[in-house]
């Protein structure tokens, strides 16, 4: 398998989730401003839609779309844990979980880096994301990961997203129990292989 990926962008969380299940897959850098692979290429060729993550399963067979993308993961390794099994309440929750992340969280952060938005609207979606972070913050109480004791690979997408907030001026640590989340993500041995073979951590 290829996977598509950005440096710290939603990609990263396909990357973690990949290594959490142990599963081999090769990495190949997209310059997401000039669509071209790094070593050459056009990314469109690939995803038509020009973002990251891409998903090649194999030769002509693309998947698109994060959170579909780290459940397809997940199933491959039902033993990792990172998923619950399809068809129960369980698996609702990991689906209910990525949404909330997807439209709540990703698309709020990252509209923050679009350099053409207004400082009004900045404002407005940063007082939206501090809201829910709020929220969030009261669901973590008592839980070391999302769905519990058990890591998932919903807790991979929200510490990708988690971590954009430093970057559009936003201090997450405010909310504790969302700082000591990111802390304990973070310290997770395949979490820190992800982030130093993506150049984000020494």
């Amino acid at each position: 398998m290829k996977l598509y990926y950005s440096p710290g962008a939603c990609s990263l969380s396909p990357h973690i989730v990949a290594m959490e299940a142990g599963l081999p897959m090769s990495l190949h850098k997209v310059d997401l401003r000039a669509k071209t692979m790094e070593g050459g290429g056009d990314y469109l060729a690939v995803n038509p839609k020009g973002y990251v993550p891409a998903l090649e399963i194999q030769p002509g067979v693309v998947l698109t779309e994060g959170p579909a993308i780290v459940q397809y993961l997940a199933d491959m390794a039902p033993q990792s844990g990172l998923a619950p099994k399809a068809g129960t309440l369980e698996r609702a929750r990991l689906q209910e979980w990525l949404n909330f992340i997807s439209t709540e969280l990703h698309k709020v952060i990252g509209s923050m880096f679009n350099p053409a938005q207004t400082a009004e609207w900045k404002a407005a979606m940063v007082a939206l994301a501090e809201r829910r972070l709020g929220w969030l913050d009261g669901q973590l109480a008592g839980k070391a990961f999302l769905m519990g004791d058990t890591f998932t690979a919903a807790d991979a997408y929200l510490f990708t997203v988690l971590n954009w907030t430093k970057m559009v001026g936003i201090d997450a640590t405010r909310w504790s129990n969302v700082a000591a989340y990111m802390g304990r993500v973070g310290a997770r041995p395949k979490v820190q292989e992800a982030l130093k073979a993506e150049g984000l951590m020494k």
